[in-house]
């Protein structure tokens, strides 16, 4: 979904500055999905002049998105600080972990208590700070590495299914257990 709540306008930004500010021509990001802002962030890209180093997917099979997320070096998550964003865990967040990628996000705080230290943290909006983060990660690869197997074995072996379904039954346990009325 490409909404306002997505920040890709915040992206966008972020973008500009590792290329013009910074001078790196040696990236490319992929932007998939489609939704209310899709027209806007596209028009924004040209405008910013930066074409050569955005590619708009649209809407894409699951199929083409594991496919371009497994040949990223860095993906990120540029959602825009709010009550939605900061409480809630997005799909792509445990995707890029599952698939061992390092991530770029803003310092929201469910973004930080399910990544850890699979992800960088950007000052919340200062997408200056979210692209020197970016480019510290496209530099590193041992720290790419490291934090892409963190993220991997913390979906492995604490997040997924088995382990979260556990605890999804007690709370509904504890939610439908008959009230002692005494």
């Amino acid at each position: 979904m490409i909404g306002r709540q997505e920040g890709i306008d915040l992206l966008l930004e972020s973008v500009r500055h590792i290329v013009v500010t910074k001078g790196r021509t040696d990236i490319q990001f992929a932007i998939m999905g489609s939704g209310p802002e899709w027209d806007a962030v596209k028009a924004q890209s040209e405008a910013m002049g930066l074409a050569d180093y955005v590619t708009f997917a649209g809407r894409v099979d699951d199929h083409t998105l594991m496919t371009v997320l497994s040949t990223a070096d860095v993906c990120v998550n540029p959602d825009r600080p709010g009550v939605m964003n900061d409480k809630s865990t997005m799909n792509k967040i445990m995707e890029y972990m599952a698939l061992g990628k390092p991530i770029v996000q803003y310092d929201l705080t469910e973004g930080r208590v399910s990544a850890g230290i699979a992800s960088l943290y950007a000052r919340n909006t200062d997408t200056a700070d979210f692209g020197e983060l970016i480019v510290a990660l496209m530099d590193d690869p041992a720290l790419r590495a490291r934090m892409g197997d963190f993220g991997e074995r913390r979906v492995r072996e604490v997040l997924s299914w088995p382990h979260e379904a556990p605890k999804l039954v007690a709370a509904y346990d504890r939610v439908l257990a008959p009230r002692n009325k005494g």
